[in-house]
């Protein structure tokens, strides 16, 4: 059987995270802001001063980039999972089961809409956001899989 061409899925996201994610960058810039512009920048050697720029440029940067760089790549032979600079990669021929999950766990999925994918002894959730043809492809791809729940 020949397998289908790599295919990429962006991650779904919901509106509250991304206001969450990229809120608090938001309010440290916003905490921030005064004293830099104050007293403490008219103190402050260049290291301090490099310092604060680095925390805040990562504060908006990281979520920005988890925000607009999640997606899934199903190639031939793996699940490939990218959030901004992590990555995973899931060998589909380990894929034991599939189901949808509303876990809260720490994931590289932007949704709370969730699908679980256990494969050897570990686990990964993501959120695709065409979730039913991204469930369907998985089953073209790993018929030995036990997909419930779609």
């Amino acid at each position: 059987m020949t397998m289908p061409p790599s295919m990429q899925f962006a991650s779904k996201v919901d509106a509250w995270l991304a206001v969450l994610m990229l809120g608090g960058g938001v309010l440290a810039l916003l905490a921030v802001a005064p004293a830099i512009g104050g007293s403490f920048a008219r103190s402050a050697g260049a290291a301090q001063l490099l310092g604060v720029a680095a925390v805040l440029l990562l504060s908006l940067l990281l979520p920005a980039w988890l925000l607009l760089g999640t997606r899934y790549s199903l190639t031939d032979d793996a699940l490939k999972v990218r959030a901004g600079p992590f990555r995973w990669t899931v060998p589909l021929a380990e894929i034991s089961s599939v189901r949808p999950s509303r876990s809260i766990l720490s994931a590289p999925a932007l949704s709370l809409d969730r699908i679980q994918i256990d494969y050897g002894a570990r686990r990964i959730l993501i959120s695709p956001r065409e979730r039913q043809r991204f469930v369907d492809e998985l089953r073209q791809r790993c018929p030995k899989a036990r997909i419930t729940g779609f």
